[in-house]
């Protein structure tokens, strides 16, 4: 298998037309990969990443046009040329709208196929985005909360609903998941937003400490208190206090946060004077609350004042869709920051993106993209410029589907020797008939590899 072939799918019910351009591609050097149908084709690229697809606009089950929109929903990245017997302005349009690259007529003329494949190839379907997407992104970033997914559209119609109100919030998720930008959009789209958003990480504070960071301090109230301070809850009073991973806070902390929210005032420590604050309170966690107060580590009743309106921000494998967005924000502000020129990212490079797992959520992708325009030689991020751990995780992926593989072939009764045929044999492909890096990366000899070799064609 040539990795270094761009692989092309070419999609079309006509099985004639579809080996001709097989053929025809092959001979100019491209891998290629058939599908009968639009359903075919977002199965086939659901599966593996593709280079460049060349689509049929009339066919059954699913046309061009639709699996354009779905395939460009899934994987904006790839190039999708469309190729029509109608050759009208309006099926160009059509085409062009539905998210494709550029359009051929048929009968195909195959140099200007050929001309526009390589440009094609050339320049991610980033660099084209059409008007709605441009529009999409732009009122998202007015928020910072970027997502299209059903699940992050929903979350956002609730904080669209619930920003406006006086109420307070519970906002729980996974580390990473964006807890924060939530925050600070509820606060951004609230009646207190011309006032301030205070924001507070409970769990960087030492237990000693919180109560006088969060309700302040007399002068003198503790060793080291040589002057009063004001408090974070003060500083927030007619706007917004945001308390992060707010299941870190003690019993008699907790306890403190608890008269606040039912009397609306606070006593700074060394006092006994009530001072009223008005403040809308935001808190978040990566812990559940609820088995926190089963087992006695957080106040009942405080998590029922803190949980009037409940948001789960769902974790970034739950919502591949919003992949694309965020990791073109994000290479975007990087680029920008670092003063690089950065036009896109290709078509593998994404697909290893949508495929692995992000445990650290949205900022390990953040982070990834950081990496990735900090490193990149070229102008398109590429999968060398990925952390390891997403080029390792499509390998292991990989692994696991050969693990499964030895397990069959024992089943049917394969020899040990006919496995190992198979994949020296398979190894050798992969690496275009070099037997040097084939022996690199089988871990022997090429002398061992070539003595292999010699053993297999005697018994052909």
């Amino acid at each position: 298998m040539r990795q270094s072939m761009p692989l092309v799918l070419v999609v079309d019910d006509d099985q004639a037309h579809r080996l001709m351009l097989k053929t025809m591609l092959e001979n100019w050097s491209y891998r290629v990969e058939e599908a009968a149908d639009g359903l075919e084709s977002l199965a086939f690229i659901q599966k593996g990443p593709v280079d460049l697809v060349l689509m049929d606009m009339r066919m059954p089950n699913m046309g061009g046009i639709e699996a354009t929109t779905k395939i460009n929903s899934y994987n904006p990245a790839i190039p999708i040329i469309i190729m029509t017997a109608y050759s009208s302005i309006p099926s160009a349009v059509e085409a062009l709208k539905s998210g494709a690259y550029d359009y051929l007529t048929k009968p195909l003329d195959f140099e200007a196929m050929r001309m526009v494949m390589e440009r094609a190839l050339e320049h991610t379907h980033l660099q084209q985005e059409n008007a709605s997407l441009r529009q999409q992104l732009a009122q998202l970033r007015v928020t910072e909360v970027f997502g299209r997914s059903t699940a992050m559209q929903k979350l956002l119609e609730t904080v669209a609903l619930v920003a406006p109100t006086d109420a307070t919030v519970l906002i729980t998720g996974e580390s990473g998941t964006g807890k924060g930008l939530i925050a600070r959009a509820i606060h951004a789209n609230s009646l207190r937003k011309l006032r301030p958003l205070v924001e507070v990480n409970c769990a960087a504070i030492p237990e000693t400490l919180v109560e006088s960071e969060l309700f302040g301090h007399e002068k003198g109230s503790f060793t080291g208190a040589s002057r009063q301070r004001m408090g974070r809850f003060a500083q927030a009073h007619g706007g917004t206090i945001f308390l992060d991973e707010i299941g870190d806070l003690s019993p008699s902390v907790q306890a403190k946060l608890l008269r606040v929210l039912q009397e609306g005032d606070i006593q700074r420590v060394g006092s006994d004077a009530s001072i009223p604050v008005d403040v809308r309170v935001l808190a978040a966690t990566n812990r559940s609350l609820q088995d926190m107060v089963g087992d006695g580590g957080f106040r009942e009743d405080l998590y029922y004042r803190l949980n009037v309106v409940a948001l789960e921000v769902p974790v970034l494998r739950e919502r591949i869709e919003d992949i694309p967005i965020l990791a073109k924000h994000f290479w975007e502000g990087f680029a920008e920051k670092n003063r690089k020129r950065v036009k896109g990212i290709v078509p593998r490079a994404m697909d290893l993106l949508l495929k692995y797992d992000w445990p650290g959520n949205v900022r390990e992708l953040e982070n990834a993209m950081e990496r990735a325009v900090i490193l990149l030689r070229g102008e398109y991020i590429s999968e060398e410029e990925l952390p390891l751990s997403i080029q390792r995780y499509d390998r292991q992926e990989n692994t696991g589907e050969d693990q499964k593989d030895l397990v069959r072939f024992a089943k049917e009764g394969v020899t040990l020797e006919e496995v190992e045929r198979l994949v020296i044999l398979q190894a050798l492909d992969e690496m275009d008939g070099n037997k040097s890096e084939t022996a690199r990366k089988l871990g022997i000899t090429r002398r061992t590899l070539q003595l292999k070799l010699k053993k297999y064609a005697g018994k052909e």
